[in-house]
């Protein structure tokens, strides 16, 4: 092979320029996928957690009494 053969195989400046900017995308892409999965995490663990507590249907009742307001 001649030198002007291997010249052309290799990526130009521009091509290479291209490729950083491409991965530097992708990073910042899957960074976001990344961080909104985490907060769904949170958020829907923040949601069961509400949803498995149990009300304590005196605790109403309770405060009430603590208020001075007569029961329902």
């Amino acid at each position: 092979m001649t030198s002007a053969a291997l010249h052309l195989t290799s990526p130009t400046l521009l091509e290479q320029r291209l490729l950083a900017v491409a991965k530097r995308l992708t990073a910042f892409v899957e960074h976001r996928i990344a961080a909104r999965a985490d907060r769904r995490e949170i958020a829907l663990d923040l949601l069961r957690e509400q949803q498995a507590r149990r009300h304590d249907p005196r605790a109403v009742e309770h405060l009430l009494a603590q208020r001075g307001v007569s029961p329902r």
